[in-house]
C-alpha cells in the first residue's frame, strides 16, 4: 500500500438525461486527474436525475447494458485513475423499482466492488418538500468494504450517513476510508451536512469522502453541494462550496492509525444488554 495519495471529489448538477450529464462529468473527471487525482469520486445519482418516475422508467438501464457505466469504465482506462461512481439508478430485472448502486472501477476499467444504498430517504424535510425514495428504489441488504491500493474503502450512499452503526461496522471490518456520495437537500444540508460527516470521521478514525451534487435540477429539485474531504481527526481538508467543479486533498493514510491511537474508541467498544432486547424480553414474559 502507498501511504499518500490524492483524493478528488467531483461536484456536478445532474440533468434529466444521461448524455449532457456525462459530458460534464467526463470533463470534470479528466480535469481532476490532471490535478493529480488518484481516486476520483462522483456524487449520488450522478449520471442522471429524472424526478418523474414514469419518465425515469424509460431511461434507467440494466447494469449489463448501462451506457453511463460503460463511459465511466472507459474514463478509468483513459485516465489511469480509480473512479468511485457515487451511484446511479440501475434497472432491476425482477421488479419495478431501481437500485441506487455505487460502483468502484479500477484503472483497467473493471468494476471491483459495488454497493446498493441500504437506507431509503423517506422524509419530510420542509413544508411542501417531501421525499419517498422507497417508492422508486429497492434498498440494499449488505454493506461493502472494497480494497484499493491505499487501504480499505467502506462504500455508503447519502442518507446512510445518519445511521452510525453502519460506519462503525465498516471501520471495525478494516475501513481506512468511508465514502458517502450524496445529493443532499438544501434544508438538511445547511443544518446537518458538515456535522454528520465530521462525526462519522471522528468516531471511526477514518477519512471521509463525500462528493455531492449541487444546484438546481429539473422540476426545481435543489442539491446542497459542499463536497467534503475530512481527515480522521475531523479536520475538513476540502470543501466544494456551491459551484460545479471538483476538490482535491492529499490523503496521508498514516493519519488513520495516528487518530485511533490518540482516541481508541473503536477498540474500547463493549458488549452490553440492549434496552430494546430487555423490553422485548419483559413483554414476552408478561404475555406468558
Amino acid at each position: 500500500m502507498s501511504d499518500v495519495f490524492t483524493a478528488a471529489c467531483v461536484q456536478n448538477t445532474a440533468e434529466r438525461d444521461v448524455a449532457p450529464t456525462m459530458a460534464t462529468l467526463s470533463d470534470l473527471i479528466r480535469r481532476a486527474r490532471d490535478a493529480g487525482g488518484d481516486l476520483i469520486m462522483t456524487p449520488e445519482v450522478c449520471a442522471m436525475l429524472e424526478p418523474r418516475r414514469k419518465l425515469a422508467a424509460t431511461k434507467v438501464e440494466l447494469e449489463e447494458s448501462n451506457a453511463a457505466l460503460a463511459m465511466f469504465k472507459d474514463l478509468a482506462k483513459e485516465t489511469g485513475a480509480w473512479i468511485l461512481v457515487g451511484s446511479m439508478a440501475v434497472k432491476l430485472s425482477d421488479g419495478d423499482r431501481f437500485a441506487n448502486r455505487s460502483f468502484l472501477v479500477t484503472p483497467e476499467g473493471d468494476v471491483t466492488a459495488k454497493y446498493d444504498k441500504i437506507h431509503m430517504f423517506d422524509v419530510d424535510v420542509a413544508e411542501g418538500e417531501s421525499y419517498r425514495e422507497s417508492r422508486g428504489y429497492r434498498p440494499g441488504d449488505h454493506a461493502t468494504l472494497a480494497a484499493t491500493p491505499w487501504g480499505a474503502l467502506g462504500m455508503t450512499v447519502c442518507y446512510d450517513m445518519r445511521f452510525p452503526y453502519l460506519y462503525r461496522e465498516l471501520a471495525k471490518a478494516g475501513a481506512d476510508f468511508l465514502a458517502a456520495p450524496s445529493a443532499f437537500t438544501v434544508p438538511t444540508g445547511r443544518a446537518h451536512w458538515h456535522v454528520l460527516l465530521r462525526a462519522r470521521a471522528i468516531e471511526n478514525g477514518c477519512f471521509m469522502f463525500a462528493p455531492a451534487q449541487v444546484g438546481e435540477h429539473a422540476e426545481g429539485r435543489k442539491s446542497y453541494g459542499h463536497s467534503l474531504i475530512v481527515d480522521p481527526w475531523g479536520e475538513v481538508l476540502a470543501d466544494g462550496g456551491e459551484e460545479v467543479g471538483f476538490v482535491t486533498a492529499e490523503v496521508d493514510v498514516s493519519k488513520v492509525a495516528e487518530a485511533r491511537a490518540k482516541v481508541p474508541s473503536l477498540f474500547n467498544d463493549r458488549e452490553y444488554a440492549s434496552p430494546v432486547a430487555i423490553r422485548r424480553a419483559q413483554q414476552t414474559a408478561a404475555e406468558d
